[in-house]
């Protein structure tokens, strides 16, 4: 689709002055903006860094910019800064701007000085018709890229700890980790989604002793995870007062390790009950993975790691224990080895690295991991260089921010939780009391329940930037008001309404031609005339900048970039369905505004499934 924000660019590059300046098409290309107040412009170009080359204002510098400008496009008119006059006016007449102007038909509308600013208008009938044209053209392409092809992206989240509850704190990795991979693979490159089970460490050592001590088989069957979270939350309060059990569970972790039959036994059957009660929350979600290799999957390439770091002269004695020394990188000790043989994370985590990179070649190795673990993932990522590894900068820690409950922090020792699954089913059941109570147009109230419930926790979770913390509260998650994931699904429904009743009242001379409703018949051009008011270009601006969106998302690891546009998106389209009326009688103008709500429907519907949240067609 035409670049607009280029097309400006290399205008503005083309300028003497700036090539003299030594300001290349790229670097002004940088420096064009979107101004904040979009009744000064669409784009911006500010004359600040021009300051100190041409010895001159800043104004005085957009002025002079501005007049060249307007001579090199037919007919523009540059308002002055402080007089209301104008200057360029009459600049059709000129032979010379008339053909320059046809190298960008109908792309710029006017130019406007505006202080230090050199504001540009975009012709709207241009861009409403290019618009439509991109997305009728390709509708689910629409946005995507193919900037990965060719490109291998592993991208680790969820990765929650098996016999321990699948928590509201998993659902942060778990949905943002899903957007990201979804987004790589939207702009084109091969993703491996890979689930790193916490499935060993000391824990499973503390797990199986107090199943030994206080467990029953029938009751871990009956509820698995719940069962195992009550063993371990007795084992530290037990702990407490028999220090001697830490030990017993350090020696049995270690014959763990060593492949006892009876522990190994016990292992694998809380594996297994964990993963049934896991895959239910990720059916609800929509998640799916290529791979669950946890941390127990490397058990066996650990020892690889240690003779590695020895031959490297990287591994350090320290009471017994074996450690990396990255104090002079400000990094501390990374232990790798405990005193009695023992791994723990970071071993775990080279072993996969080495692993992910020889089995996929990756592209970028990405980890979708809390803040919690900057630290760890700092030292790792250290390890990994000083042992030669150059492509240890194509490993990206993704952190986020930590939830916290309104009572205080979680803890699944003391068995302070609130369970995943639970705040699902509460959202699907409020949503359902919802579609029941204001009978909401729906041929399944059951599943329209199921897809705007679940879908208000994803959106909930991808609208603030990935990085903040938050208070978990029930009333936030289920309140539907404002810019949530039900109001855009909404109006995904209202679009799909509007062309629904289009499509029963068009007519068409040829019964086996395509329906005036669709995208084949969008593509086939439109009168973008009619697209031309203050909300139908605010809305064709909004979905022209949705590839865009989708680009930054990506180069950020940020879902919320998606999420925020496709509100702006929403929130255009109903001003524009408020101000105009689209099922109108002449022919040409209702196909025009009918392409663009397909247009608008269809970047809700893509940017929502970036997200992993369902567009209903019935709301």
């Amino acid at each position: 689709m035409r670049d607009y924000r280029r097309e400006i660019a290399d205008r503005i590059a083309g300028i003497d002055e700036i090539a003299e300046a030594g300001l290349t098409p790229d670097e002004v290309y940088a420096l064009v903006e979107t101004p904040p107040d979009e009744t000064k412009g669409d784009y911006a170009f500010p004359c600040f860094r021009l300051a100190k080359t041409f010895r001159k204002a800043p104004q005085q510098i957009s002025r002079e910019l501005a007049e060249k400008l307007a001579l090199s496009l037919a007919g523009a008119s540059v308002p002055g800064n402080n007089d209301g006059g104008s200057v360029g006016e009459g600049a059709g007449a000129d032979e010379t701007a008339a053909a320059d102007a046809s190298e960008y038909p109908a792309a710029i509308d006017r130019v406007a000085c505006e202080g230090a600013y050199v504001n540009f208008f975009i012709a709207r009938e241009a861009l409403s018709r290019d618009v439509v044209a991109a997305v009728c053209a390709d509708p689910d392409a629409y946005g995507s890229s193919d900037i990965g092809a060719g490109r291998k992206v592993v991208v680790e989240f969820s990765s929650p700890n098996i016999a321990k509850p699948f928590h509201i704190g998993h659902i942060r990795s778990t949905v943002i980790g899903s957007s990201i991979e979804k987004i790589y693979r939207f702009l084109g490159y091969d993703t491996v989604r890979v689930n790193h089970l916490g499935d060993y460490g000391t824990q499973f050592g503390k797990m199986i002793v107090a199943y030994r001590r206080w467990g029953k088989k029938e009751d871990v069957e009956a509820e698995p995870i719940a069962t195992l979270l009550s063993y371990y939350t007795k084992f530290h309060v037990e702990a407490e007062k028999n220090p001697s059990l830490e030990d017993e569970a350090r020696e049995t972790f270690a014959k763990l390790e060593r492949g006892g039959a009876e522990e190994t036994e016990l292992w694998r059957w809380f594996r297994e009950e964990s993963l049934k009660e896991f895959g239910r929350v990720y059916k609800m979600l929509g998640v799916e993975f290529d791979s669950y290799a946890g941390e127990s999957f490397y058990s066996d390439k650990m020892d690889r790691v240690i003779k590695e770091l020895e031959a490297k002269g990287l591994l350090i004695e320290s009471d017994g224990a074996q450690i990396v020394d990255l104090d002079e990188y400000g990094l501390g000790k990374a232990l790798i080895r405990k005193s009695d043989g023992s791994t723990l994370y970071i071993t775990r985590d080279i072993a996969a690295a080495l692993y992910r990179k020889e089995q996929y070649d990756f592209y970028r190795n990405i980890y979708v991991v809390a803040s919690q673990q900057n630290l760890h993932f700092a030292q790792w990522k250290k390890a990994l260089e000083l042992m030669g590894y150059g492509w240890s900068d194509d490993c990206v820690h993704i952190p986020f921010g930590l939830v916290s409950l309104e009572g205080g922090t979680m803890s699944t020792r003391e068995g302070r939780v609130v369970f995943l699954e639970d705040v699902l089913k509460g959202a699907v059941e409020k949503t359902r009391e919802i579609v029941i109570a204001k009978d909401v147009n729906t041929n399944d109230v059951d599943e329209t329940a199921r897809q705007v419930g679940i879908g208000a926790v994803i959106f909930n979770e991808l609208h603030n930037n990935r990085i903040k913390d938050y208070v978990f509260s029930w009333d936030k998650v289920l309140n539907f008001d404002g810019e949530t994931g039900p109001y855009v699904q909404y109006v995904h429904a209202r679009a799909a309404s509007v062309l629904r009743k289009a499509a029963a009242t068009s007519h068409t001379a040829d019964p086996g031609a395509a329906s005036a409703t669709s995208p084949a018949a969008f593509a086939a051009g439109v009168d973008s005339s009619f697209l031309t008011s203050d909300s139908a270009f605010a809305l064709a601006k909004a979905i022209y900048g949705f590839p865009a969106a989708v680009m930054d998302a990506g180069e950020k690891y940020e879902p919320s970039v998606v999420t925020r546009h496709i509100v702006n998106v929403a929130q255009a389209f109903n001003r524009f369905y408020h101000d105009e009326q689209v099922l109108v009688d002449d022919a040409d103008e209702r196909a025009a505004k009918l392409a663009l709500v397909f247009a608008a429907k269809q970047t809700i519907q893509t940017g929502l499934a970036l997200l992993g949240v369902e567009a209903p067609e019935k709301m």
